[in-house]
């Protein structure tokens, strides 16, 4: 099962707005929001929420191919976000997200029996590629048992 298809099994907002997994790496996730008129603001656009959503799921979706085999012995959990909206967003919007630290640093964190936090960057682009926002999801780590 890809990272996506887990993500929407797991995560059930991700499979109401119908969200996009086109890109998932250790790296790097790219998700799309499609441009549907029962997910847009007052002027057209997708809502903000649509947009918040989009970028923790791409954030999710980065954290989950990073770190995925760990499941077993520790649980991602977001800590916090932060949003910042730098434009109209009409149509489809895509989010990109990267990982803040490496993924060896954070995995060395965990096996020396701490519970790491790390960043995630979030651009949010419209069709025409202008960033409309910028977010930062905190994960952590949470060892297991």
């Amino acid at each position: 099962m890809s990272v996506g298809e887990m993500l929407a099994v797991a995560v059930p907002m991700a499979r109401t707005l119908r969200l996009e997994f086109l890109e998932t790496s250790p790296e790097r996730a790219v998700v799309a929001l499609p441009d549907r008129s029962d997910f847009h603001n007052h002027v057209g656009g997708p809502h903000a929420g649509a947009m918040f959503t989009l970028g923790e799921s791409a954030s999710g979706a980065v954290v989950l191919a990073a770190f995925g085999e760990q499941l077993t012995r520790a649980v991602p959990l977001a800590l916090g976000a932060e949003i910042a909206y730098r434009g109209l967003a009409m149509g489809r919007v895509t989010a990109t997200a990267t990982l803040g630290r490496p993924a060896a640093e954070v995995l060395a964190e965990l096996d020396a029996g701490r519970r790491p936090e790390f960043p995630v960057s979030v651009a949010l682009r419209r069709a025409d590629g202008a960033v409309t926002g910028e977010m930062t999801v905190v994960w952590t780590l949470r060892p297991s048992g």
